[in-house]
């Protein structure tokens, strides 16, 4: 269903822009008041992550685990099984990363109710470069059973996506940025987890996006229209479990797919979409996202350009896609 508390999307210089993980920050203040066995933990990282707002309001209810992810997730895992629900909270190249063994046996194994979120998500990190820039955590975590997945794509859908996070039975990987994105829903647009939410409803091509890239498909999707070529575009904030139902009937709509991520290519979102077209709806598909390459420093909308992940990138690929289905 179309969203009717969509901002109207503008350019980029007039548009509000907040971190996604300004939301996470809210969401673990409200949950914290709400319900105690919310417990944080972070990896000497609470600054940048924000946790710090969640240990100066419930200190007694924050743990600062110092550079050891291998450890403070096997403490996640063993507070949870006290009934505790645990956010697990530092940079996703680390948790993804240094942790994959817990996360995998000593969490997914045992579907422990373990909440990880993963920071600084994507290219956007910016000057931090490679080593911080988690580009490949979608890919890690989606293939673990009993994962799920989010990837919110602004600052209030982190927040919502996050107090729904603690709902959920069993572990959860939330990503999360660390620089200023436009900020296009509003604090009363629904997130129903599991759920794609269609953004605008057309019939020429499909776009398939999630994060920043969400903004940029809708700004692609403008600029497309004056070229006569209508797109509907589909935000996945859930990668795991994937919304099959919407995106096959968006295929059989359009018989055209994009799919638009800060992620590497391979095994992504774009991996999971094409899964789902392959099995059900073989239609054509194009895709935006990093090509088998790291990152590198630089201010975060450089390297959007340079690793051809901005709107007229995904133009290029939604005109491809349409020449193609011909």
């Amino acid at each position: 269903m179309s969203d009717l508390h969509l901002k109207k999307i503008l350019e980029l210089d007039s548009m509000k822009q907040q971190p996604t993980r300004f939301g996470y920050a809210d969401a673990l203040l409200d949950l914290g008041a709400k319900d105690k066995r919310v417990v944080v933990l972070d990896a000497d990282l609470s600054k940048s992550t924000l946790t710090n707002r969640f240990a100066e309001k419930y200190p007694k209810r924050f743990f600062d685990i110092g550079i050891a992810e291998q450890n403070m997730l096997g403490m996640a895992g063993g507070l949870s099984l006290t009934g505790k629900i645990p956010f697990v909270t530092t940079y996703g190249v680390f948790l993804a990363g240094r942790a994959w063994d817990q996360i995998r046996t000593s969490i997914c194994y045992a579907d422990l109710n373990v909440k990880l979120a993963g920071a600084h998500g994507g290219l956007s990190v910016g000057p931090d470069g490679a080593t911080h820039q988690a580009l490949e955590e979608i890919s890690i975590m989606r293939v673990l059973p009993n994962m799920k997945v989010i990837v919110p794509c602004d600052t209030h859908q982190a927040r919502l996506a996050t107090l729904e996070a603690a709902k959920i039975s069993g572990p959860v990987y939330i990503r999360l940025g660390r620089e200023p994105i436009p900020v296009i829903t509003t604090n009363r647009t629904p997130f129903r987890f599991g759920e794609a939410q269609v953004m605008q409803q057309e019939k020429d091509v499909t776009i398939v996006a999630c994060g920043l890239m969400v903004y940029l498909s809708l700004l692609a999707a403008q600029k497309l229209a004056k070229d006569g070529i209508s797109c509907q575009v589909i935000n996945l904030h859930t990668i795991k479990p994937i919304d099959r139902k919407a995106i096959i009937a968006s295929a059989k709509k359009t018989g055209a797919v994009v799919t638009a991520e800060e992620h590497q290519l391979a095994g992504g979102m774009g991996s999971a979409v094409a899964e789902v077209l392959a099995q059900e709806c073989p239609v054509t598909v194009e895709m935006v996202g990093v090509k088998d390459t790291f990152g590198e420093s630089g201010q975060p909308w450089e390297l959007m350009k340079k690793y051809h992940l901005m709107d007229g990138d995904i133009i290029k690929a939604a005109k491809k896609a349409v020449q193609r289905k011909k």
